[in-house]
C-alpha cells in the first residue's frame, strides 16, 4: 500500500514537471491528437490508481455487489464473432430457476430465554404481616401462586486457595521405620503455583481471547496477586510442552485426510538482537471431514521449505489453497492434485472494477451463480452435489470460459482487469476441479475462516517474542481452532485435558483430542 502511494504521487509529480506551455503548442494537427491522446491515456491510468488507492483506505472491505449493478452487465457485451456462446445468465430469479431460499429460521426480536444449564439463584420476595391482610376485611390473605421473572446477572471471576494437606504417618517409638507422607496428585507444573484452572484460563485469555500476558498481569494486581509476566510466559511454555503430543496426533491426522485446505498469514516476531520486528508465517492446514482438525505451523519466513516439509508425509490427494508459487513444488509430482479458490479469483475482478467496471461486473455475476448453485448443494451427499454441479455448474463454466476467452484478448494487458482475467485462466483446470467431486468445495473460505481468528489477535499482542514463541503459538492456535470448529468451549476442554495430561496413559492419547473429547466425557470413556 505504501508504495501504491508513493507511485501515484511520482505520477502526480511528474505531471507538474510536464506541464505544458500553451505558447509552445505544436500547430500540427495529428501531433496536437497524438499528445492529447497522451494525455488522456495517463490521467485514464493515475485516475484507476487513485479510485484503488481510495477503496483500500477509505471503502468498505466487504465484497458484496448490489444485484442489481449485475442484471445489466450482460447484455452490453454481444456474442462475439469467434462462435455463439451461451445465452446471457438470468441474473434474476425466472420460473424456471427458483430462488435459492435459506432454511434457517429468522430470529426474532424478542427477548430470548436463558439456558437451563446455568446456575440460578432464587430469592423469593413477600409481603410483610400487616401488608398480607386485606384492605377490606383486614383478614389475612392467601397465597394463590407466584410470579417469576429472569434476571441476568454476573459475578465477577474469582480467586481461589487449594491447601493439598499431606497426611504424615509414622510407626510406634519401638520401631524405626521412619515417616510416611501421603503422595500429592501429579500436577501440570511439577512443584508450580498454578492449579489447572488457572493455567486453562492463561492460554484461554491469550490464544483464544486475544488477551495478551500484560494485561492479565494487570488483572492478577486488581485481585491482590503479584503474578510476573515472566512467569506467566513460563506457564505457557510449560502448556504448549504438556500438550504438544496432542498437537503431534492432530498433524499425523491432518495429513492422513483426502482434502486439505491451507493458508498462511504474516506474525511480526521480535528478534532481540536486532531490537526490531522481522516477519514470522502462520500456515494453517484443514483436514477433511473423517479427519477433522485445523493443524497451524510456523515457519521464521515464506519460503516453500515450510509447507513442502509440513506435507512432506501428506497422504491424501486434494490439496486447496491460493496461487502461491511455493506449492508448486508439492503439485509437481502429480501425486497431490491442485484445488483452486473462487474466493480468490472473484477478489481480482471485484478489485478491478475501477479499470473496467463493466467487464469485472459480468464476471463477479457468473461467479455468483456458481456460488448459488453450491448454496442448492449445502444440504446433498457427495453424489448428489456432484451432479447437481455437473447439470447446472459446468454450463456456466463453459460459459464463463468461453467468454473469458474472447474478451481477455481486449483489454491492455497490464490493465487489472486483464490480469484478473488472465489469473483466471492460468488456473482454470485447478478452480474447475471441484465439479467432478462433490468432496471438493468451491472455495478455500474453510482455511481463512481459521486464519481469521490468528489475524483479529494480532491487533491485541502485536508480535510474537520469538521464533520459539511462534512454534508455541501454533500449538495451542491449533487446539483452540479445533475446539471451534466442534463448538467446544474451549476454556472446559484445556481445564479437563491438562487436569488429565500428567497421568494420562499414551496410547489412550487420541482420545484427548478436541473431536473425540466431547465423547470420550460424555461417555466416561475418559475417566
Amino acid at each position: 500500500m505504501r508504495h501504491d502511494i508513493e507511485d501515484a504521487a511520482a505520477t502526480r509529480e511528474t505531471s507538474r514537471q510536464k506541464k505544458i506551455d500553451p505558447a509552445k503548442l505544436p500547430d500540427d494537427l495529428a501531433l496536437l491528437k497524438e499528445m492529447l491522446l497522451e494525455v488522456l491515456a495517463a490521467n485514464d491510468k493515475l485516475g484507476r490508481r487513485i479510485d484503488y488507492l481510495e477503496r483500500q483506505l477509505f471503502g468498505r472491505k466487504s465484497e458484496k455487489i448490489d444485484p442489481g449493478q449485475l442484471q445489466f452487465a450482460f447484455p452490453l457485451f454481444p456474442t462475439p464473432p469467434e462462435g455463439p456462446i451461451s445465452p446471457p445468465l438470468p441474473l434474476l430469479p425466472t420460473s424456471a430457476t427458483p430462488p435459492v431460499t435459506s432454511t434457517s429460521k429468522p430470529r426474532g426480536h424478542g427477548r430470548r430465554s436463558l439456558p437451563e444449564s446455568l446456575p440460578r439463584e432464587r430469592i423469593v420476595h413477600g409481603l410483610s404481616e400487616e401488608e398480607c391482610r386485606c384492605a377490606n376485611c383486614r383478614k389475612p390473605m392467601k397465597e394463590i401462586g407466584r410470579e417469576i421473572s429472569e434476571q441476568l446477572e454476573f459475578v465477577a471471576g474469582h480467586f481461589i486457595v487449594k491447601e493439598h494437606v499431606r497426611l504424615k504417618f509414622a510407626c510406634g517409638p519401638e520401631c524405626d521405620s521412619g515417616v510416611v507422607t501421603a503422595p500429592k496428585p501429579a500436577q501440570p507444573i511439577e512443584k508450580g503455583l498454578p492449579g489447572p484452572g488457572l493455567l486453562a484460563a492463561t492460554i484461554t485469555w491469550k490464544y483464544c481471547d486475544h488477551l495478551p500476558l500484560y494485561r492479565q498481569e494487570a488483572i492478577f494486581e486488581r485481585s491482590g496477586i503479584e503474578i510476573a509476566r515472566s512467569t506467566l510466559c513460563d506457564w505457557t511454555e510449560a502448556m504448549a510442552d504438556l500438550l504438544s503430543p496432542l498437537y503431534g496426533l492432530m498433524k499425523s491426522l491432518v495429513l492422513q485426510s483426502r482434502i486439505v485446505n491451507s493458508d498462511d498469514t504474516v506474525v511480526p516476531v521480535l528478534e532481540e538482537k536486532r531490537g526490531e520486528t522481522k516477519q514470522g508465517r502462520l500456515w494453517v492446514y484443514v483436514g477433511d471431514a473423517e479427519h477433522p482438525v485445523v493443524v497451524f505451523d510456523y515457519t521464521a519466513d515464506r519460503k516453500r521449505d515450510g509447507p513442502a516439509s509440513f506435507l512432506r508425509d501428506f497422504e491424501g490427494r486434494f490439496f486447496q489453497a491460493d496461487a502461491y508459487a511455493g506449492y508448486d513444488a508439492i503439485f509437481s509430482s502429480g501425486i497431490v492434485v491442485e484445488v483452486a479458490c473462487w474466493a480468490h479469483a472473484r477478489r481480482k475482478f471485484f478489485d478491478a472494477q475501477g479499470s473496467d467496471r463493466v467487464r469485472a461486473l459480468t464476471a463477479i455475476a457468473y461467479v455468483k451463480k456458481l456460488y448459488e448453485v453450491e448454496e442448492k448443494g449445502k444440504p446433498l451427499d457427495r453424489e448428489d452435489r456432484k451432479s447437481l454441479r455437473q447439470a447446472e455448474a459446468r454450463p456456466l463454466l463453459d460459459a464463463f470460459k468461453a467468454w473469458l476467452d474472447v474478451e481477455s484478448r481486449k483489454p491492455l494487458p497490464k490493465s487489472p482487469i486483464a490480469q484478473a482475467m488472465q489469473y483466471t485462466l492460468s488456473l482454470w483446470t485447478a478452480l474447475t476441479r471441484y465439479v467432478d467431486d462433490g468432496d471438493l468445495a468451491i472455495d478455500n473460505n474453510c482455511a481463512e475462516r481459521a486464519l481469521r481468528h490468528v489475524v483479529t489477535g494480532r491487533k491485541n499482542w502485536m508480535f510474537a517474542g520469538s521464533d520459539d514463541g511462534g512454534r508455541r503459538a501454533a500449538i495451542l492456535f491449533s487446539l483452540v481452532a479445533t475446539c471451534k470448529r466442534h463448538d467446544i468451549e474451549p476454556y472446559a476442554y484445556f481445564r479437563d485435558v491438562i487436569e488429565r495430561m500428567p497421568t494420562w496413559p499414551k496410547e489412550r492419547l487420541a482420545e484427548l483430542l478436541p473431536h473425540r473429547w466431547r465423547a470420550a466425557t460424555a461417555t466416561g470413556a475418559a475417566n
